[in-house]
């Protein structure tokens, strides 16, 4: 089985309210059904996460405003071409990608039921290896010394790494890795409740230093996409 991520732009001429509903109802649905699917997640910066502003930031101009995340037999061109098919009749512009798939945090707290949102919000990062890292070296950091981090002092109930291994459509921007972390609600205008430190200020500061010191050693600051989003998940993967 593989794993696609679709990034996806809304065409400017549609407003954003039916482009949301058309990628979760017409476009997931549809996706769901093709063949050789197993799983389907839809990931919509729609009103729900309005309030995150402080958390986006924009590298990619424009910027992403959804993901698709598709679970397949075979990403390969002729098995995929179907699938591209759907998804780029109903959007502006869509970028697909391949990717391998950990997930350091199962999403227990709060599971997802199909074809309705998820609790709280979830965080969508695009990201490339910062160029004075070799490959390996920017793994292990990641992976390895981040991943612990990244549990430990934040609030967040839903953690998963994708890293990119190669792009699936021509013109597609080139990332290494997409993140996906699902946080509580008031996470969005927070930062306390961010980083799990809630009126705990001397917390909160130990927690943000150590994040950002990991983070710093593997991500590219100049070349990150943050996306607050709403997950949908419209078929789960079972």
């Amino acid at each position: 089985m593989e794993k696609v991520i679709y990034a996806i732009w809304r065409d400017p001429s549609v407003d954003e309210k039916t482009h949301h509903k058309k990628l979760r109802e017409e476009i997931g649905g549809a996706l769901a059904n093709a063949d050789g699917v197993h799983a389907v997640q839809v990931n919509l910066s729609d009103e729900h996460v309005a309030s995150a502003t402080a958390i986006k930031q924009i590298n990619t101009k424009p910027q992403m405003d959804s993901t698709i995340q598709v679970w397949v037999n075979s990403a390969l061109d002729r098995f995929r071409a179907p699938l591209d098919e759907i998804v780029s009749g109903g959007v502006g512009r869509m970028a697909a990608y391949l990717a391998t798939e950990s997930q350091p945090i199962v999403n227990t707290a709060h599971p997802p039921k199909p074809g309705t949102r998820t609790e709280g919000f979830s965080q969508v990062v695009f990201l490339r290896r910062p160029s004075h890292l070799a490959y390996d070296a920017w793994l292990h950091n990641w992976l390895v010394l981040h991943t612990a981090v990244g549990i430990d002092t934040q609030s967040n109930f839903e953690y998963i790494q994708n890293v990119i291994t190669r792009q699936l459509t021509y013109g597609a921007p080139h990332y290494d890795a997409m993140i996906e972390e699902c946080f509580p609600a008031e996470a969005m205008t927070n930062p306390q409740a961010f980083y799990d430190a809630v009126g705990n200020e001397e917390k909160f500061q130990k927690n943000l230093a150590a994040m950002m010191e990991s983070c710093g050693r593997f991500i590219d600051f100049s070349r990150i996409d943050v996306v607050p989003t709403s997950q949908y998940v419209i078929n789960p993967l079972t």
